[in-house]
């Protein structure tokens, strides 16, 4: 999810992408940075004075670019910080390569923090999260690299119903939520504010084509409202008990509560009703009553049929 980096967090994102792109222009950098391009020339006097030379060149070809020979401080890790990384891994267990990277990290801290940590690493185990899935690095990283320099994309998309669809997106953040990555977009096919889940996302290709996101925008706030609209099969459910007691059992993607007479009711929308009966409709302990879609009474309606034949 976004995070607002601070002036040193900055200085340092700088450094990383000098490394990566020597030549980056100031308007680039800005971009990387989500800063002005004032502030670029700012920070590029902050790492002037802090000993790291950065070399810049006018003109149509022009940019900056860090001295040669140049060489860097190295990361280091206070005992605490150790064991949280390895704690953030065990918490979401990982392939090999995130293991791999892990056990690099490890045995290049100094033997006074990387004791714990190691030990840590060894004889802790986790079960994997049944609802985590991690997308593609690559694609991750193209909209991410997109959303920094605020450019418009062409997704190519696979749903779980089924299909394959192209749509250009102006992508406004990436939101990590429950083990599942996201990326909030305004979709120009759809003509609306959209959440998809990138583990789903088959191509991204960045255009020329550049946006503003919305200056108030909260992110996961809206990744929260949206995950329960815009989906295939419209959802509407009534239950009989008041929506304070309602609420604590309802995920924001099963759609909107609103009080109903007595009762509530749930308005919303899914790609997968059979997923939804089962999953989530099931796990709530009052009485309800399937008004719609067509879908979704059908699958709570297969659930039933199996669930009664558990017991005849």
């Amino acid at each position: 999810m976004p995070i607002e980096l601070s002036p040193t967090a900055r200085a340092l994102r700088a450094v990383e992408i000098l490394q990566a792109r020597p030549g980056v222009t100031a308007g680039e950098l800005a971009a990387g940075l989500g800063v002005t391009e004032r502030a670029v020339r700012r920070y590029v006097g902050i790492l002037r004075e802090a000993g790291i030379p950065v070399e810049s060149t006018r003109g149509p070809y022009g940019g900056y670019r860090l001295g040669r020979g140049t060489r860097l401080p190295p990361v280091v890790f206070t005992e605490p910080e150790a064991l949280v990384l390895v704690m953030a891994v065990l918490d979401h267990p990982a392939d090999d390569l995130v293991d791999a990277a892990l056990g690099k990290v490890v045995r290049a801290l100094p033997e006074h923090v990387g004791k714990q940590a190691a030990a840590l690493r060894e004889h802790a185990s986790a079960a994997p999260d049944r609802s985590a899935i991690r997308p593609d690095p690559g694609t991750t990283s193209a909209l991410v690299a997109a959303i920094a320099a605020r450019r418009r994309v062409v997704v190519t998309y696979r749903p779980d119903s089924g299909g394959e669809w192209e749509t250009e997106a102006d992508p406004w953040a990436v939101v990590v939520r429950h083990g599942r990555w996201y990326l909030l977009c305004h979709s120009h096919r759809a003509d609306a504010v959209r959440t998809y889940r990138i583990d789903r996302v088959r191509a991204v290709r960045q255009t020329e084509h550049g946006f503003e996101p919305p200056a108030d925008l909260d992110p996961v706030a809206v990744v929260e409202e949206n995950l329960g609209a815009g989906w295939e099969f419209p959802t509407r459910v009534v239950f009989h008990a008041p929506a304070e007691k309602v609420a604590p059992w309802v995920r924001p993607p099963m759609g909107r509560l609103e009080p109903l007479g007595d009762g509530c009711v749930l308005v919303g929308s899914t790609s997968n009703p059979a997923m939804y009966a089962q999953e989530w409709l099931a796990t709530v302990p009052f009485n309800f009553r399937v008004e719609g879609g067509p879908e979704l009474r059908a699958a709570v309606a297969a659930l039933a049929a199996r669930f009664a034949a558990a017991v005849d």
